[in-house]
């Protein structure tokens, strides 16, 4: 697992074993934040070691990004934390992540021994704060990858932990390329020293403008692939003709996941387009009838 102090009592830790996801940590003289969970049980354990053992301390609070399960399927390990999530991940984590789970356990025995932890403090709209020593943490949502998305902001340092609303690769099968795209106009215009990305590298400050800017182009190219293939009434399989690098971007990104990520976002975006279409032929009744 790979670690790095980014700021004073501020770490990242991210995955050797499961597609980069990452997690971080901030130190308080309370006890620390942790910021999502990783993947695997091992690394967990090796975040909270780190934790007990180099930082003198323990897991005072959670926040889970989103509910997917390579951040949230951790928060076992600390039961003493309160967890913080946006309302919709934890209605998410307890509908669809509890199948997910048993699934899971058929497939992993490293997996045996884990459980849905759910969060005990969520929000819907506007910010949480935390004011701890000199530092004011910030956590509001940002929407896209998953509806339930959140991120945590160091206010004072410039430092935003995304979750997945950063990635090497954007990802929307399970949210909205639209919010994703008004998510990612966001973050631009905050005025940003890193970004800790759910998945991959940490982004200074002199990338963050080109990657996002890269983002959008590639947003937008898979819109305007998805509704050509809508057009031409392409079935869903040939999306697979539409190879990652027409959009702008490479297939060896996320240890060449980025292929398969890339197909599902297309789908995802023809599947929108569809709908919409679907919606807008409907017949409408005429009025007073």
């Amino acid at each position: 697992m790979l670690r790095e102090r980014i700021a004073e009592d501020v770490a990242f830790f991210s995955s050797d074993l499961y597609a980069q996801v990452c997690a971080g940590v901030i130190g308080t003289p309370d006890g620390a934040i942790l910021i999502d969970t990783l993947a695997l049980p091992s690394e967990t354990q090796e975040i909270r070691e780190y934790i007990q053992q180099r930082m003198n301390s323990t897991v005072r609070f959670i926040v889970n990004t989103h509910h997917h399960a390579d951040h949230c399927g951790g928060n076992y390990f600390f039961p003493e934390a309160q967890i913080i999530s946006h309302e919709l991940c934890r209605i998410l984590m307890d509908s669809k992540d509890r199948g997910a789970l048993a699934s899971a356990k058929q497939e992993n025995r490293d997996l045996s021994n884990a459980q849905i932890i759910l969060p005990n403090v969520t929000f819907r709209e506007g910010s949480l704060y935390f004011l701890v020593g000199k530092r004011t943490i910030r956590i509001f949502p940002l929407p896209g990858h998953t509806p339930d998305g959140i991120g945590v902001l160091l206010e004072e340092e410039r430092i935003l932990f995304a979750g997945d609303a950063m990635m090497p690769l954007p990802f929307f099968r399970d949210g909205d390329m639209d919010q994703m795209v008004a998510t990612l106009k966001t973050i631009a215009g905050m005025g940003l020293e890193n970004i800790v990305q759910g998945h991959g590298d940490v982004i200074l400050r002199g990338e963050i403008d080109e990657m996002i800017a890269s983002h959008l182009i590639y947003l937008d190219r898979v819109k305007k692939e998805a509704l050509n293939a809508v057009r031409w009434n392409w079935p869903v399989e040939d999306l697979r003709q539409i190879p990652i690098e027409k959009c702008g971007k490479s297939r060896i990104l996320l240890n060449g996941l980025a292929p398969d990520l890339h197909y599902q976002n297309l789908v995802a975006a023809y599947q929108k387009i569809r709908r919409e279409e679907s919606v807008a032929r409907v017949p409408r009744k005429p009025a007073g009838k």
